[in-house]
Parts: C-alpha cells; sequence; structure tokens
C-alpha cells in the first residue's frame, strides 16, 4: 500500500497503537505535536522530536537501512520527497512491499495539508486539524507591513552557496511575514549561487540555515563582504515542513523588525 501526498491506495490497519516509521525529520516533528511519537518504532539517525528516544534508528534520511525498516513491521511508514534524493529510498520501500505515506509539500498550505492527512491517516483526525489551524493561526500573527516588503534569501548551503528558490515554502512562509523570498522569480526548490548571484539578488537579510551542519557559522557568509545582516537559524526551525517552522519564522521576524528599526 502506498499513500502519496493525496493520493490512497490500501487501508493503514486499525489496530492502535500502530507501529510508525518515519524516515524524515520534518514527519517526525509531526508526529510527536500530534501525539504519536510513542507510535514511533523506528526512525531515521536525524529525529530529533521529543518522545523518539526509544525508536530503533535506522540510518540517515539518504541512507535509509531499508532492511531494518521492514524488520521493524511497520503498519505505516512515512517519507517525504522534501529531502531531495529520498525517491531511491521510496523505491525500496515499495519493492518491499511497505505501507507507505509519500509527502511532497512546496509551500506552507501544503505543510498545513500535510499535518492534517497524517492525523487523519493514523486515525488522529481532530487533532491534525487542531495543530494545523494552531500552526496557521501562530503564523499569520507574524505578518507586518514594511514600506518595501524586506527581500529575504534563505541558504541552505555554503560551498556551493545554495539557497531555496520559488518553489520552497521558505517564498510562502516569508510572503506571510510581509517579506520576500530574494530567489523568488528563479525556479525550482534550490539552487547553487554564484556570489555575484546573491549579490544581484539584492537581499536585505541573509538566513543562515545550512542543512545538516552540526554548526552554524554566519561568519563565513558574512566574510564574503557583502555588507548584507546575517542571522543563523538552525535547520531544524527553517529546513523542516513541519510545526517547527514557527521557530524559524519568529527569528526571521524579530531580525526584520530590528532592521526597520534601524532604518527608521
Amino acid at each position: 500500500m502506498v499513500v502519496s501526498g493525496r493520493v490512497s491506495s490500501g487501508v493503514v490497519p486499525a489496530r492502535y497503537p500502530l507501529r510508525l516509521v518515519s524516515l524524515v525529520s520534518s514527519n517526525s516533528d509531526i508526529l510527536a505535536a500530534l501525539g504519536a511519537a510513542p507510535w514511533v518504532v523506528a526512525a531515521d539517525s536525524h529525529s530529533d522530536a521529543p518522545g523518539l528516544e526509544a525508536a530503533r534508528r535506522v540510518g540517515p534520511d539518504l541512507n535509509i537501512d531499508l532492511d531494518a525498516v521492514a524488520e521493524s513491521k511497520p503498519d505505516l511508514v512515512l517519507a517525504s520527497l522534501s529531502v531531495p534524493g529520498m525517491e531511491r529510498v521510496v523505491e525500496g520501500l515499495h519493492e518491499r512491499g511497505l505501507p507507505t505515506l509519500i509527502l511532497d509539500p512546496v509551500t506552507v498550505a501544503d505543510t498545513l495539508d500535510d499535518i492534517r492527512l497524517i492525523g487523519k491517516t493514523i486515525g488522529l483526525e481532530q487533532r491534525g486539524q487542531e495543530v494545523a489551524a494552531q500552526l496557521e493561526a501562530d503564523l499569520a500573527r507574524l505578518r507586518a507591513t514594511y514600506p518595501r516588503p524586506p527581500r529575504v534569501l534563505v541558504e541552505w548551503w555554503p560551498r556551493p552557496i545554495i539557497a531555496a528558490t520559488r518553489e520552497s515554502w521558505v517564498t510562502e512562509l516569508l510572503t506571510g511575514m510581509g517579506a520576500v523570498n530574494a530567489l523568488e522569480t528563479r525556479p525550482g526548490r534550490s539552487t547553487p549561487l554564484t556570489l555575484d548571484e546573491v549579490r544581484d539578488a539584492r537581499p536585505d537579510l541573509i538566513v543562515c540555515s545550512w542543512c545538516g551542519a552540526k554548526k552554524l557559522r554566519p561568519e563565513v557568509i558574512e566574510a564574503r563582504g557583502l555588507g548584507v545582516p546575517v542571522i543563523a537559524v538552525p535547520e531544524s526551525g527553517l529546513g523542516r515542513p513541519g510545526p517547527r517552522l514557527l521557530e524559524g519564522a519568529r527569528q526571521i521576524a524579530a531580525a526584520l523588525e530590528k532592521l526597520a528599526l534601524a532604518g527608521a
């Protein structure tokens, strides 16, 4: 059985608690917010959501031990194509005939829908509705009005420079805050950039949110000599399409408010 985004073929067993396997951090965060962390019998090694301490670790998201996943006898495996390269893992899940929910969020709206979908799929529909509604309301409260919408560039990796582009939840997240993605006209979810291309994007703020980095080093970005303010936002608060987007949004909102006050 495969449940892919909005389309389902097959039925998740109607027994509780379900045996769940989460292969990406964003899905683990959603499950924790729904109160289903105790149902997670296995998870990727990057997932750090509370309540997953007893879950078997099956490797990093792009190098999942698929045999270990199968040995966990899951009622449902949750994966996400928001992690570039996850397609190969998904193919392995299919080959093993494992019941799978595959998400592929591009926008904040998709993320809210995915929270509702996961809730419904695992029998926690009401809780999914509540978590999505709360996140939507909390993000809406971060809306601000500026004389000119500030341009924000979110950097996912430093060498080569890789940043979020038009088809990223970052774009809608920033728009909802009264700002704009400095790369909103550039197609794709992310793109490598030269330093000149970063300069041409005319960012008012650069967000250092390196994916998979053990330590964020905004000073590396500052040393490029662009003269643009840089803030560090952990990948957990911006690179995961789930409830923790609120953490990153709040940090960006605070930085934009500071910039606005400095320019007043």
